[in-house]
């Protein structure tokens, strides 16, 4: 069974954080007949937004990651 490299993985988790970032922004919205106060919720300004940007620098260092084994690998 081959293994999966380190990169892969750290890039696996990133899109989870990513995608669980989103579906933290999901809920409810105001309509022009109704305000929902839900809205502005920490968890939808504050916690998600982070999840996601976290993911996205995840992803990143995932990529440098991936790179530097490559030039590793070339030097020797």
């Amino acid at each position: 069974m081959k293994t999966i490299s380190p990169s892969i993985r750290i890039i696996s988790i990133a899109v989870v954080l990513i995608v669980m970032g989103y579906l933290l922004m999901m809920g409810e919205s105001t309509t022009e007949q109704q305000f929902c106060p839900n809205v502005f919720s920490t968890r939808r300004i504050v916690i998600a937004p982070a999840i996601c940007l976290s993911g996205y620098l995840l992803i990143i260092v995932g990529i440098l990651k991936m790179k530097s084994r490559r030039n590793d690998k070339r030097s020797e």
